[in-house]
């Protein structure tokens, strides 16, 4: 079976890891024929091309007075119904345990008794385990929702462990790893760009997060401080999030705002990380690490912890260093290495690249593919 599908996508629109892969993925399959239907609150932000096998559903939340909180997963429930009848779907892709497998298997059921059967892909993508899965209130539901799902995959060996330890798990699970276009990172490096970052003496430092109190993203300041106070540098501070001002204030108090740029959400970041030597990650979890494939696609070492899925990614002394978390004066003296030792960089930033093209898309792209004719011709 290689003809082409239909496949409803469900994602968060937003920033983040698991909407960036939805969203390439759905592309992907665009471009090879398939029929892709998004269906989510707003339109993912890294949908912005346009395709005639790519299609937008949104899903309307009403104001009910009835209710003191907005039903989202009973109204991405019908959407999926309603899409699912209407345009023929023969699969579900839903990315995220909660609410998006929790809805599809509710709309799997109600399209059952229309006599329509349509398989369920969930990927997990790690605070749906790591995080929500902590939480007792939701286990029963995340553990129904994912034994209920005709097919699981997880981004990485260590968020598989993760899931068959926080849940009883009846299904097999697929380690299927993140990825990138790695086309998209080939000759992108812009000496009038890096310019505008830092003087010819200068070597940038480079951060990517949603600035969550998980990424540890004051460590990455304190970290700079003392490699600035030994080597010129510059440090670029990409994203947004709960504690972009504490980190801003933690660098006025350092007396190094001067040296530190906070850029926000910006959408040119393959760019920027061209210009970079080293990317920081100093996170205490990550599930992947979808930016640190990034940035070594964009040839910079990597200096990150050693937790989850960034282990399987960053090769200690080989594409960067890993650290336990928390160990600022590790990463300090890691990355003081490689600013001393110019050779040595380059060559780490020549591995981390190498590394990054094993995880593209058309290395990837395959094995979600199998799955789906699988679940298809079943």
């Amino acid at each position: 079976m290689n003809e082409n599908l239909k496949i409803g996508v469900v994602c968060y629109p937003t920033y983040g890891g698991s909407g960036v892969i939805a969203t390439e993925l759905g592309i992907a399959l665009a471009k090879k024929g398939h029929e892709v239907h998004f269906i989510s609150y707003d339109q993912p932000f890294r949908l912005d091309i346009f395709s005639e096998n790519i299609h937008y559903h949104e899903v309307l939340v009403p104001d009910y007075p009835l209710f003191e909180y907005a039903p989202y997963e009973l109204n991405l429930t019908s959407k999926l119904v309603d899409v699912a009848i209407h345009e023929k779907l023969n699969l579900l892709h839903v990315h995220y345990a909660i609410p998006h497998a929790s809805a599809a298997v509710n709309a799997q059921q109600i399209l059952l008794s229309y006599g329509i059967k349509i398989p369920i892909v969930t990927t997990l993508h790690g605070t749906d385990i790591t995080l929500l899965g902590k939480d007792k209130s939701f286990k029963p539901v995340i553990e129904y929702a994912i034994n209920k799902s005709d097919a699981i995959t997880v981004v990485s060996e260590s968020l598989k462990k993760d899931t068959l330890k926080n849940f009883n798990i009846t299904k097999e699970i697929n380690t299927i790893s993140n990825f990138i276009d790695i086309d998209i990172y080939k000759n992108n490096y812009d000496v009038n760009l890096k310019k505008t970052f830092v003087k010819n003496d200068e070597y940038l430092l480079t951060h990517i997060s949603n600035f969550r109190k998980v990424k540890r993203v004051c460590d990455v300041v304190k970290i700079f401080k003392r490699v600035n106070s030994k080597i010129p540098s510059k440090l670029l501070m990409i994203g947004d999030g709960p504690d972009r001002i504490r980190a801003e204030n933690l660098a006025r108090d350092l007396g190094i705002e001067d040296k530190i740029r906070f850029l926000g959400k910006i959408n040119i970041t393959h760019k920027i990380l061209a210009c970079s030597d080293i990317f920081v990650l100093p996170s205490e979890s990550e599930s992947f690490g979808l930016v640190a494939l990034e940035a070594m696609a964009s040839k910079n070492a990597i200096v990150s912890t050693n937790i989850g899925g960034i282990s399987e990614l960053n090769i200690d002394k080989t594409t960067g260093f890993l650290s336990k978390v928390g160990d600022i004066e590790k990463m300090t003296n890691d990355i003081i290495l490689l600013l001393k030792k110019p050779v040595l960089l380059e060559k780490f930033k020549l591995n981390a690249y190498e590394r990054a093209s094993k995880f593209d898309l058309q290395e990837i792209l395959p094995m979600y593919l199998n799955i789906y004719y699988e679940l298809c011709k079943a």
